[in-house]
């Protein structure tokens, strides 16, 4: 295995315009919540500034220098610890509730959000699991059965912390990884029928679940579950071509729900209009092109396979978001990659990319 010695600059250079980008329109969106608290503000900048972006830097520093053999060696433990991790959301004490769901570890100065990690390491194991069986994935024992029992496992965690859309990203991510692994159609064709029926059950189990599709179908209720959908058309709609300018937003002041967080897409959209939001659209494209890129030019199995998963874990949250915006999806709680509020997040998806430049630094020719 040869080791190139520079990392693949497009992809890197394709990162920082995003990270640059997303920090200057969070910042921007942060502003709304600075007009109604200034130390809720000053706390939510300093937390995104140091534990996000340059906590962040570093852990993408350090994931592009550690070799991506060291994780697939330890891929087992890494599930099982941040398993752990997630189930501490529940302890009396240590987990922090918001908006009702527990998502987030009190650390005292900052929080912290282990379902990040727990997408991450679903992700390393099946690409651990499908390399080391991936003559064997036709059959059940092999194949679908334990990408079922992991992503089973996710979506247990997942529904407790009330935290749908961070599970959908992470199946995505899996069946993705599943199908570049050889996957046979019939086996996608079950794994579609399963996940009818396991939409069928969450909204008997989660009602709320079904109560944003139904929001989605009918958001003509302004003032209640309607409201955050309809504010985000409302500020979309009102950046036109090129938008108002570089924090001219009206919507992020009392308007707009979350407006640094799951709504910061509408604000930018507020801000830089359809040209704005299109080249941001756009650089999620080439990110998503040139990680696979990455993918396909990885020097074996399990790098190839982890890569797939890193890249659609990161752009289908991504899109997810976006399509919540634009009442194309259900809103769904995720935040968008590199820019919303959140360090955890942050610190993690960078993190990601690291080791997608890790995987890039031993490209075949």
């Amino acid at each position: 295995m040869q080791q190139h010695r520079d990392v693949d600059k497009i992809f890197l250079a394709i990162v920082i315009v995003l990270i640059g980008l997303g920090f200057l329109i969070f910042v921007s969106a942060s502003l709304g919540i600075w007009a109604q608290n200034e130390v809720k503000f000053s706390n939510g900048l300093l937390s995104q500034t140091v534990f996000g972006l340059c906590g962040g830097a570093l852990s993408m520093y350090l994931a592009s220098r550690i070799r991506y053999q060291v994780i697939r060696k330890h891929a087992f433990w890494i599930f099982i610890a941040v398993v752990i991790l997630s189930i501490l959301v529940f302890v009396p004490g240590l987990g922090m509730e918001h908006g009702g769901a527990k998502r987030w570890i009190n650390l005292g100065i900052t929080t912290f959000q282990p379902g990040e990690l727990l997408k991450l390491g679903v992700i390393v194991y099946l690409a651990a699991w499908l390399t080391l069986f991936k003559r064997k994935i036709h059959s059940p024992l092999f194949g679908i059965y334990p990408l079922l029992t992991v992503l089973g496992i996710a979506c247990f965690i997942f529904m407790a912390q009330r935290d749908t859309g961070s599970f959908l990203v992470a199946a995505f991510a899996g069946t993705a990884m599943y199908i570049a692994a050889g996957a046979r159609l019939r086996d996608l064709v079950f794994l579609f029928l399963i996940a009818i029926v396991g939409l069928g059950l969450l909204a008997v189990w989660r009602p709320y679940v079904l109560d944003r599709f139904t929001t989605l179908w009918h958001h003509d209720d302004f003032q209640g579950s309607g409201y955050q959908l309809r504010q985000s058309l409302i500020a979309i709609g009102s950046g036109g071509l090129v938008g108002k300018g570089f924090g001219q937003s009206v919507q992020k002041f009392n308007y707009l729900p979350e407006a640094d967080g799951d709504s910061i897409f509408a604000v930018a959209g507020e801000e830089f209009g359809f040209v704005g939001t299109t080249l941001l659209v756009i650089l999620y494209v080439l990110f998503a092109l040139r990680g696979l890129w990455i993918a396909a030019h990885a020097p074996d199995v399990f790098s190839g396979l982890f890569a797939v998963g890193l890249v659609i874990l990161i752009t289908s949250q991504s899109f997810i978001n976006i399509a919540s915006m634009l009442a194309i999806a259900p809103l769904t709680g995720v935040p968008l990659v590199f820019i919303s509020h959140g360090g955890t997040a942050l610190l993690v998806a960078m993190a990601e990319v690291g080791i997608l430049l890790n995987i890039s630094r031993y490209r075949s020719a």
